[in-house]
């Protein structure tokens, strides 16, 4: 067996394993499992491998601020007021509760990233959902399985893919980011949340919800919390419209708003550390070793030759095909190591911000046809889980199609005619 057949067959392996979990080993393990693998084969030398995993720094120090703030608003019981403010709001109408779960879902996602909105919401939606009573919660929790991916490209910290695709220091300024996103996305949440609504709309008529639902406090950490978390989104709309890297602004403030907190209110930063999905960082961390002995194989060299050569003649179709072809590949392999070949590819071939946004458009919002399509959707899974609740893969996908299929077609359809 020759090293490019290895490559590709361990390669293969661990999209398998992160995807399947097999023995319901976490996903990081099979990561971990699959860079020690490429390295002990000589198939990517140890500081090839550190070099691919020094490539995600920025990613991993977004990802430890957006933790940090996600578990600290957790703990503190700011998602579990909001919901408990909306299912109030509701006043006993399964509709106007529907739409005002999408709307926090639609604020969690954009200004904590869709990770935060699986994590953390989820349980919290689930809990209102017990208060009022509803008697099917199913319709309500896939808002935030959907709205996750969405609205994940608003800004450049609504998704961790975000600052894959657009890394290496090619990341927008703010300005042209929102100029680049700003329609598509918006086209994005109301496309989806039509669609999701269309599908769910037998249950949701079916449903009586109780209007005497009992209203959540906002105690003083939490209130702390909610002024940190805007501060945080300040400084990183600020940090992107001055085009800085966006890793370590988040990791500061993450850092800083936690530790003013629990300083505050005289609480023990273990629970907040316990609560951290620390595994994220190794997982992330071993796909990135992964892409780089792919790189190796010379298939991102490939990829960027044929992107760059009928870029040139046919940009909006180019775009449109790679918009939709990562799309379905992050539905096969997950969207983590689909955005990092396609981030390096995008990176390698100087592309365009049209069809750089195409690709990140397919990432982000790609993984809503499928259980498995993004680590926010299997997250939201677990949490899922841990509620009582069960959804399979093929339920899944049957909504899936009719939500995400029009909501892409409708976004690249914006972006090539912008």
């Amino acid at each position: 067996m020759n090293a490019l057949t290895m490559t590709w067959g361990i390669a293969g392996l661990t999209a398998l394993g992160v995807i399947t979990r097999p023995f319901s080993a976490p996903e990081a393990i099979w990561a971990v499992i699959g860079a020690v693998l490429l390295v002990a084969f000589g198939l990517v030398g140890p500081a090839d491998a550190w070099a691919g995993v020094a490539k995600g720094i920025d990613v991993y120090l977004f990802l430890i601020g957006m933790m940090l703030l996600s578990e600290l608003a957790r703990q503190e019981g700011l998602f579990d007021w909001l919901a408990s403010v909306a299912t109030a709001n509701a006043q006993g109408s399964p509709k106007r509760l529907f739409v005002l779960i999408y709307a926090v879902g639609i604020v969690v996602t954009v200004f904590l990233s869709n990770d935060a909105t699986a994590v953390v919401l989820t349980p919290a939606v689930h809990a209102a959902c017990k208060a009022a009573r509803v008697r099917d919660p199913m319709p309500y929790l896939l808002i935030c399985a959907f709205i996750a991916n969405a609205a994940s490209f608003v800004l450049p910290i609504s998704n961790p893919a975000n600052l894959v695709i657009f890394g290496g220091g090619d990341m927008p300024p703010l300005s042209r980011w929102l100029a680049t996103f700003g329609l598509p996305s918006i086209v994005s949440i109301m496309v989806t949340f039509l669609a999701l609504y269309w599908t769910q709309r037998a249950s949701i008529k079916a449903d009586c919800i109780a209007s005497d639902v009992q209203h959540v406090p906002l105690s003083a950490g939490a209130k702390l919390t909610g002024f940190a978390l805007c501060g945080t989104a300040a400084l990183l709309l600020g940090a992107s419209a001055l085009h800085f890297d966006l890793g370590l602004p988040t990791f500061l403030a993450g850092c800083l708003a936690t530790a003013t907190v629990l300083i505050i209110t005289r609480k023990s930063p273990d629970e907040t550390l316990k609560g951290v999905s620390w595994s994220v960082l190794p997982l992330v961390a071993g796909l990135f070793v992964v892409v780089e002995a792919l790189n190796r194989t010379g298939l991102i060299d490939t990829l960027a030759h044929y992107l760059a050569h009928y870029a040139s003649p046919s940009p909006t179709w180019v775009a449109a095909s790679a918009g939709t072809v990562v799309a379905l590949v992050s539905n096969l392999i997950n969207n983590l190591p689909a955005g990092l070949v396609a981030g390096s590819t995008v990176q390698l071939a100087h592309m365009s911000d049209k069809i750089a946004g195409a690709v990140l458009i397919g990432i982000d919002l790609g993984p809503n046809l499928s259980i498995t399509g993004s680590l926010a959707t299997i997250l939201w899974l677990g949490a899922l889980r841990r509620e009582g609740q069960q959804i399979d893969a093929w339920a899944f996908i049957k909504v899936g199609i009719v939500v995400m299929l029009p909501a892409l077609a409708a976004s690249l359809a914006v972006l090539a005619i912008q």
